[in-house]
């Protein structure tokens, strides 16, 4: 049996508490012969700054580097406000997206049946839901330059960001979205604003193009960014896989957030390119939610975000698919039990703490192998 190199960054508020419940379903896997796993643990965002002056190191870098996976809890927190720019948590996250070459994110939104009343929408349009959003993460707005806040000569001040991409990210982007459809319904529906933008203009060119040339069976739209958002709130499950750039697919993926019922329920996977050699990708794994440091320390956080994340790492990066699909449907059948964490309960119901959960997830996987 192969020995899965993981390495875990938990980072900073409930990070560490989400991490926890997700090292013992790693450790039951590796009990019951189900897979292998060697662990590496490493210091990331606000932590990583409290111990050497910056939000990640070379050393960690390096240990992300030599990984099949990396499994990344949550970074930030008011106690770094005053931090320099450059050290700032989040520039952590940022390090390891664009070192690793992580160009493609993937965020699924699934409303599980015992959920649908969480969700601030109506049940019978968020029952059974089930979409993806395959965000392009390393070029756009976030990263094109110039990137600036410059003085002009009347003493105003002038901010500029760069929304840029080339023929070649549209192009890899596209193709990991028509793959995956290829999986699940087969449609695609390519957001962007091609109406006033350049780019917007390109990125339809782009997947037009390559649906016409390599996935002319997958079903493929166009859609204008903000008509996706409300069409999302107004009838999420005409969606399949959305695909989009780096502004509006954080934007899209956090309504898609909501749709579910918590940030708390959303796992993700940022995928890199695939080694021609041995078809392995580099790969981080990442609950959506952020680090709460409203509740960390308090055991109330939700880890099913950080649990289904690791499920995804078995999918994508371990092609353990019968583990991931035992994880999954143990998240279910904890969540049918009638479990809830604070995020996702009823108005003044009892509530289970973050380790009550990860446990219950465990009960479910020991039940299944009985």
């Amino acid at each position: 049996m192969a020995t899965h190199k993981l390495l875990l960054l938990p980072g900073d508020g409930i990070g560490p508490e989400v991490m926890g419940e997700v090292e013992k379903i790693v450790r039951w896997f590796d009990t019951q012969g189900i897979a292998s796993f060697a662990i590496e643990r490493d210091l990331v965002g606000g932590a990583a700054y409290d111990d050497h002056g910056e939000a990640i190191s070379n050393a960690a870098m390096d240990r992300a580097q030599a990984a099949d996976a990396v499994l990344f809890g949550a970074v930030g927190g008011p106690k770094w406000a005053d931090v320099p720019y450059r050290a700032r948590p989040e520039a952590g996250l940022l390090r390891l997206r664009k070192d690793l070459g992580l160009f493609a994110n993937i965020r699924p939104a699934i409303c599980y049946p015992a959920l649908a009343d969480a969700s601030s929408l109506k049940r019978e349009l968020v029952e059974g839901l089930d979409i993806v959003i395959v965000r392009e993460l390393t070029g756009g707005v976030y990263f094109g330059e110039p990137k600036e806040i410059v003085t002009l000569e009347d003493g105003s001040q002038r901010a500029v960001d760069t929304q840029l991409y080339t023929t070649g990210e549209i192009d890899r982007i596209a193709r990991v979205a028509f793959d995956l459809a290829r999986k699940r319904r087969n449609k695609v529906s390519s957001a962007e604003k091609n109406n006033v933008m350049k780019s917007g203009v390109l990125w339809k060119q782009v997947v037009t193009g390559v649906h016409k040339a390599d996935y002319a069976d997958v079903e493929l739209e166009h859609v204008l960014a903000d008509n996706c958002a409300m069409q999302l709130v107004r009838r999420p499950k005409q969606y399949d896989v959305i695909v989009t750039d780096n502004l509006f697919g954080d934007i899209l993926s956090d309504v898609a957030a909501m749709l579910t019922g918590s940030l708390g329920m959303l796992p993700s996977a940022s995928l890199g390119a695939e080694d021609p050699a041995t078809g392995a990708r580099k790969a981080l794994y990442e609950p959506v939610h952020g680090s709460a440091p409203d509740i960390a320390g308090q055991g109330l956080a939700n880890p099913i975000a950080m649990i289904g994340s690791f499920a995804m790492a078995l999918r994508y990066s371990f092609g353990l698919i019968e583990a991931a699909d035992m994880l999954e449907r143990a998240v279910t059948n904890a969540l049918a039990s009638g479990l809830r964490t604070r995020d996702i309960a009823a108005t003044g119901a009892n509530a289970v703490g973050t380790a009550e959960m990860g446990d219950a997830v465990l009960k479910e996987l020991q039940a299944a192998v009985r």
